[in-house]
């Protein structure tokens, strides 16, 4: 699996938009420092998401993702591949017996596949969009992690890249 996290914010992503002749459409703006994070696993091979929204990126908001990921795959050995995040090498971690965790190299997101579920989200839930709250963000983004955790076929056409699959069948 390939984990990684994202900052979602009460600031809007204005983007262009199609509407008829005459009319101009409103897109409104909102810049405000409220966030939240959303925690993701991957399976590369079939398409499996494991989600948490969590109020910080940090150690104990790691303990609580992994433990909940090795709680969902009680019966599989997970070797997890994350970015190098300082709370991702926090030595409290404890790590749960069906689970291994491996590093990236530094300063290479692109190489982590969970950075393009992200970049999806975002394009096709969160553009021209303003919340009233936090509350509203999460729970538009609690539905919009649950859509695509359901949603398999369209995890794997994002996360499938040939050289992850080549190197896990050889």
């Amino acid at each position: 699996m390939f984990m990684d996290e994202a900052r979602f914010g009460r600031i809007s992503d204005t983007r262009r938009c199609w509407c008829p002749k005459p009319i101009r459409p409103v897109c409104y703006a909102m810049v405000s420092q409220e966030y939240t994070y959303a925690y993701a696993a991957v399976s590369v091979s079939d398409g499996t998401m494991d989600s948490l929204i969590l109020p910080h990126v940090n150690g104990d908001c790691m303990q609580i993702f992994i433990d909940e990921v090795a709680a969902r795959h009680q019966g599989d050995r997970i070797v997890m591949v994350l970015d190098g995040a300082g709370w991702h090498r926090n030595e409290s971690l404890n790590i749960p017996g069906n689970l291994r965790l491996i590093s990236l190299p530094p300063y290479s997101p692109e190489l982590n596949p969970v950075e393009h579920i992200w970049d999806d989200l975002r394009e096709k839930e969160f553009h021209n969009r303003v919340f009233d709250s936090i509350d509203s963000l999460e729970d538009h983004l609690e539905k919009a992690l649950h859509d695509f955790e359901n949603d398999q076929d369209r995890i794997r056409s994002i996360v499938a890249w040939p050289w992850v699959i080549n190197a896990l069948m050889n």
